[in-house]
């Protein structure tokens, strides 16, 4: 039988084999070094990449200061609220409140705490009911007026009559109501890239079921957070620092209480679009202070609107000064570079206009 010959792509391959020239000593080290790289870091990747999970009240997840438990009984159930309350080595008197983002917790203040903390400001920051440390109840009527309540109920069972409020995100929407309900009890209100500085649903921005938001929350990982944040809140940027955050929300969904979370999730959705508070920016009366990072474009719900509604939502600069002109003597700080956190973005930019703007007037 005669033997099979090589056919013409196999011999053009042995050719090509034949007059390569063979890499030298140098080339063979470099590219047994450049793979050695590549693989640690790939390895390096697969050790820092959060891993961890935690409770439905983010059991496992250090917080930067010791957390205490609010008893709240509220629409005839017993819930717990949890908050760190921090006092300061040289007290200046005065209190600060810092109230949490929907994608965030009160351990997310650590750096403006210990900022606080240093200029003698006495800090509480509390974790909402729904929300990381506490308790997550699967019925509940939540609003901006509930959580304001149960807020100052913490206060004055701390003996708080009266501080400044200071919400982020969706703590924005919160601290704006609060002010609303309670003007006696705010000495100062800052607003930090608050949610609500624009009216989705009536921009055209479709309802979504919370059903439909559960299915959805259900679905959240650490790279959908990642994704979502970098893409809205940090202008495209990514920090190692940010994972922290970041695996700390991906921790509770990927725990034992994964259906717990997505579902309180999902009914605090439903609060932040059916519950603008923009429209009343014109009662408040506390003297306001907007500290805005100027490249945010979070809004909630823009993936369900068509091309031409997504286009025109989330503009900061432009929300920003409409914010600024509809609240009575609200005062603006702008930060042309930064996103939607700038408190973690950016610290020392963000912690010296927080300071300055309210130790105005004492």
């Amino acid at each position: 039988m005669r033997p099979s010959r090589p056919a013409p792509c196999a011999l053009a391959f042995l050719a090509a084999l034949a007059i390569a020239p063979l890499p030298s000593a140098a080339q063979t080290a470099a590219a047994q070094a450049a793979a050695s790289r590549t693989a640690a870091s790939e390895t390096a990747a697969a050790q820092t990449a959060p891993q961890a999970t935690y409770g439905p009240e983010l059991q496992g997840f250090e917080y930067p200061f010791p957390v205490e438990r609010f008893a709240l009984p509220s629409q005839g159930q017993e819930l717990a609220m949890a908050y760190m309350d921090v006092a300061p080595e040289r007290p200046n008197g005065r209190t600060v409140v810092l109230l949490h983002g929907k994608n965030f917790c009160a351990a997310t203040w650590e750096g403006t705490i210990r900022a606080l903390l240093a200029a003698g400001y006495r800090v509480i920051a509390p974790d909402q009911i729904g929300f990381c440390r506490s308790s997550k109840p699967q019925r509940y009527q939540f609003s901006f007026h509930q959580l304001a309540a149960n807020t100052n109920a913490l206060l004055k069972a701390r003996g708080i009559e009266r501080a400044t409020v200071v919400g982020h995100s969706m703590g924005g929407m919160l601290a704006a109501r609060y002010a609303l309900a309670y003007p006696g009890a705010v000495e100062r209100l800052v607003l930090v890239n608050p949610l609500g500085l624009e009216d989705w649903g009536a921009k055209g921005v479709p309802y979504a079921s919370i059903d439909e938001t559960y299915r959805t929350e259900l679905r959240t990982s650490f790279e959908s957070i990642k994704a979502y944040q970098q893409k809205f809140y940090y202008a495209g940027g990514w920090k190692p620092d940010y994972d922290r955050w970041a695996g700390m929300l991906a921790g509770m969904y990927a725990g034992p209480g994964r259906e717990a979370v997505a579902w309180s999730q999902a009914l605090t959705s439903d609060l932040i679009y059916t519950q603008p508070v923009v429209h009343e920016f014109g009662r408040i009366r506390t003297p306001t202070l907007l500290l805005i990072g100027m490249k945010d474009r979070t809004a909630p719900g823009a993936n369900r609107a068509p091309p031409e509604i997504t286009a025109g939502l989330g503009d900061y600069p432009v929300l920003a000064r409409a914010a600024a002109q509809a609240i009575p003597g609200a005062r603006l700080t702008a930060f042309p570079d930064l996103g939607h956190a700038p408190q973690i973005e950016a610290p020392d930019v963000f912690h010296g206009a927080l300071l300055e703007g309210i130790g105005r007037g004492g």
